[in-house]
């Protein structure tokens, strides 16, 4: 079993240089609530970073132009998703994604994971 949590923005360095335009002239219509969750301007929340360590499931982290190549799954995005064998699917909407914070997020995985016997 692997969660994979998938960013509603490309990968690569001008991808990147962007979204930190987007997050500091316009930031309520970024459009990635996954990464305005879990990282500030320039980097990772060292609280998130923290809270990744504590979980007992491998983590993967994808960029929405990674996740097309890879899993050619067209889902809306930001998303997280359950990949259990040749199985995947979506663990935590965009939708939701959209209405939390950090530490609803964190807490939404944890009572997820807890659900499903894992911590």
């Amino acid at each position: 079993m692997e969660l994979i949590f998938v960013y509603n923005a490309n990968s690569g360095k001008w991808n990147g240089y962007m979204d930190i335009m987007h997050k500091i002239f316009s930031p309520k219509t970024y459009p990635c609530s996954l990464c305005a969750i879990t990282y500030g301007t320039f980097k990772i929340r060292e609280e998130w970073a923290e809270f990744k360590e504590t979980l007992d499931v491998p983590l993967a982290f994808l960029h929405k132009d990674e996740w097309l190549e890879q899993y050619g799954i067209q889902e809306k995005l930001p998303a997280i998703f359950l990949k259990e064998g040749e199985n995947t699917k979506n663990w935590i909407t965009a939708e939701t994604l959209d209405q939390q914070d950090l530490d609803s997020l964190k807490n939404l995985i944890r009572e997820k994971l807890e659900f499903m016997n894992i911590k």
